[in-house]
């Protein structure tokens, strides 16, 4: 087995996310995880869980002497979290995260990092609808990519750190400009999240009685609406908020696109609405052939 890549890893934030990392990381990758959550109940399972060393719910005493400090909580939390934790981060710790926001994580969070400490966000695209400290698993990150979006002048040494740690969950690694990041994220996971919501918004608003029978009768398409819209809402109000710009102009490009296949429905445009269901399978097929289905 090789040697632990950190001697103190401390999570912050016990949710699917982190509470799979310390799954993974404990004793193979950190030699020891030292765990912090704003709820008592959260650490109290974390304990049962034996996921951790040590649970905190102080996050400056959770940070204390850790090499590699990771901010699983909200994206909206950082700010605090960061102003909290600053002042007892180790010299020569890396600070890492994997919030779906990057440029509002090097905002709240970068200005506040002291000198000697290394910041390192980073992103893995993974996930599940479920949350808690009981919903993370080992090999929730095998296969996945995990994004890293150092600012610049960030030490190299810490960036391949970072990358071999995600390289250790099992996880492929991209080093990518966190406006790029924002921008396909808010295609590939931000625009789909706030149109499940919206459908089954939708859905919800509708009489008593078509709302009985659409839930009754839902068909796999509307099912698999329903398991997006199941993710944590503390999380996804973040992330909307926080990727604004970038989520608003993929709306926007939606929308046109919304309004043209309903104009071929409307006037019996065959041609175009096979077009774009072609479309749809290629994407399908494209990425099963890369084995991210």
């Amino acid at each position: 087995m090789a040697e632990p890549l950190f001697r103190r890893l401390a999570i912050i934030g016990l949710g699917l996310i982190g509470s799979s990392i310390a799954r993974a990381a404990r004793g193979s990758i950190a030699a020891e995880v030292v765990a912090s959550d704003r709820s008592q109940a959260v650490l109290d399972r974390v304990t049962e869980l034996g996921l951790a060393d040590r649970a905190e719910i102080d996050p400056a005493r959770a940070v204390d002497g850790a090499d590699l400090v990771i901010l699983c909580a909200p994206v909206g939390a950082f700010a605090s979290l960061a102003e909290a934790i600053a002042p007892h981060l180790a010299p020569g710790a890396i600070l890492s995260d994997v919030g779906s926001t990057k440029r509002s994580v090097l905002r709240d969070v970068g200005p506040l990092v002291p000198d000697g400490v290394h910041f390192v966000p980073a992103h893995p695209l993974a996930g599940t609808e479920y949350s808690g400290p009981d919903a993370g698993f080992a090999t929730l990150f095998e296969g996945r990519w995990a994004l890293l979006t150092p600012p610049p002048g960030t030490d190299p040494g810490a960036v391949e750190r970072v990358a071999e740690f995600w390289r250790r969950m099992g996880s492929m690694v991209s080093v990518m400009e966190p406006a790029h990041h924002d921008r396909v994220l808010a295609m590939v996971s931000h625009l789909p999240h706030l149109l499940a919501f919206t459908i089954c918004g939708t859905a919800d608003d509708l009489a008593d009685e078509t709302r009985q029978q659409v839930l009754q009768f839902a068909a796999s398409g509307f099912r698999d609406f329903t398991r997006i819209a199941a993710s944590d809402p503390d999380m996804w109000r973040d992330v909307f908020l926080n990727n604004r710009d970038a989520l608003l102009e993929m709306l926007a490009r939606f929308t046109e696109d919304a309004q043209a296949m309903a104009r071929a429905v409307r006037w019996g445009d065959a041609g175009y609405i096979e077009d774009k269901i072609e479309r749809g399978r290629k994407i399908r097929r494209s990425l099963i052939e890369i084995k991210q289905a």
